[in-house]
């Protein structure tokens, strides 16, 4: 594919509510949109770096220094094979996962669209529906994150990740079990615990819990295999694997029974596939975790989860869970059995509203100049 342009857009978007994590609360998201012109098609892809540092060190600003002065230089008016070739490109670049996943999953729409082949197809899935769930932050109150679980219940959905932080953890999973004793349960702490504070989880093991996520520091390995140890409940990692190799020492020393993949965390959807083999390989299963994505890496997380190891529900919820209005003509929503359709057109399988893109937009650059 010759890549002929790249345009970048910083856009910013309003969520239908708040939404509060361990490290704090937005109303509205930043991302950069990706477009890349090769051959007479366009293909799109996100860059998933929220405005603050909260999550990642990776922001929309680190984004839009790192695309411009490495990574495009090193494709644009090049010919590049595919995804592979691509890393292979910008392997030189030391981290910068989220900006490389972004050029990476505009490669793989251009890609599925040249062949005439959906991405989940391209990427060997087996999956028509994918199983998804729904992520609650944290609330003002125990009684408003019942109703607040109630409501999801009510749309369809059948797995509810609970935000967790010291002082809002077992109790409140505690309501939210006594209430709905057969909801299909797990929780994400985003670091917020110390190898000597996570002992307050310890209750949790009472819960019949699928999973609780990265307690310790996003980038541990070693104490998350030393509080493995004392839980029965699996632990999972989310921010600490940031590549296949992390993937394998996790495993290794036994720092957790379960993986959160995130194409744009691990360096792109080609990264998010070997660690997916690595953990089939060891019959660890995997799960798509959510960045609070536009309908474009929305499309990319179907496609992904779609393959086999995928085993528990995603936090890729429909797009009306997010979005009163997104970038993307087509919307994404919930069927009656709690899956999500993956997308059957070729790549990625959406097209972008114009309108909507320009709206959101706050900065826009095109290479070449």
């Amino acid at each position: 594919m010759k890549i002929e342009k790249i345009s970048l857009y910083h856009i910013r978007m309003p969520l239908v509510a708040p939404f509060e994590t361990s490290f704090g609360s937005i109303d509205t998201r930043d991302c950069i949109i990706v477009e890349i012109n090769s051959e007479g098609l366009t293909g799109w892809g996100e860059v998933v770096a929220d405005r603050d540092p909260g999550y990642a060190w990776e922001t929309c600003g680190t984004a839009w220094h790192i695309l411009p002065d490495f990574i495009i230089p090193d494709i644009l008016e090049k010919d590049i094979e595919d995804a592979h070739h691509f890393q292979r490109c910008v392997a030189h670049i030391r981290g910068h996962q989220m900006a490389k996943a972004g050029v990476e999953m505009a490669l793989w729409d251009l890609q599925g669209q040249a062949q005439g082949s959906p991405l989940g197809q391209l990427l060997g899935g087996i999956k028509e529906r994918v199983e998804v769930g729904v992520s609650v932050g944290l609330q003002k109150s125990p009684e408003a994150l019942l109703e607040i679980v109630e409501n999801y219940l009510s749309k369809g959905y059948r797995r509810v990740k609970l935000k967790i932080k010291p002082g809002r953890d077992v109790s409140e999973v505690s309501a939210v079990r006594s209430q709905f004793p057969d909801l299909r349960l797990q929780v994400d702490a985003n670091s917020a615990y110390s190898l000597k504070t996570a002992a307050v989880l310890l209750p949790l093991d009472d819960f019949d819990l699928l999973l609780i996520e990265q307690p310790l520091a996003e980038d541990d390995l070693w104490d998350h295999s030393r509080l493995q140890k004392q839980f029965q409940t699996p632990l999972c990692l989310d921010e600490s694997i940031t590549a296949p190799r992390h993937a394998r020492q996790a495993l290794e020393m036994g720092a957790c029974r379960i993986v959160n993949i995130k194409p744009g965390r691990v360096g792109g959807i080609s990264q998010g596939m070997a660690i997916h083999d690595i953990c089939q390989d060891q019959n660890v299963p995997v799960w798509c975790g959510g960045m609070l994505e536009t309908g474009v890496g929305r499309a990319a997380n179907l496609a992904l989860a779609s393959l086999p190891n995928f085993r528990l529900p995603g936090d890729i919820s429909a797009t009306e869970r997010y979005y009163q209005e997104d970038i993307t003509n087509e919307s994404f929503t919930l069927n009656t059995d709690s899956t999500i359709d993956v997308p059957n057109k070729p790549g990625l399988g959406v097209t972008i509203n114009k309108k909507a893109l320009a709206r959101f937009t706050l900065e826009h650059i095109t290479f070449p100049n």
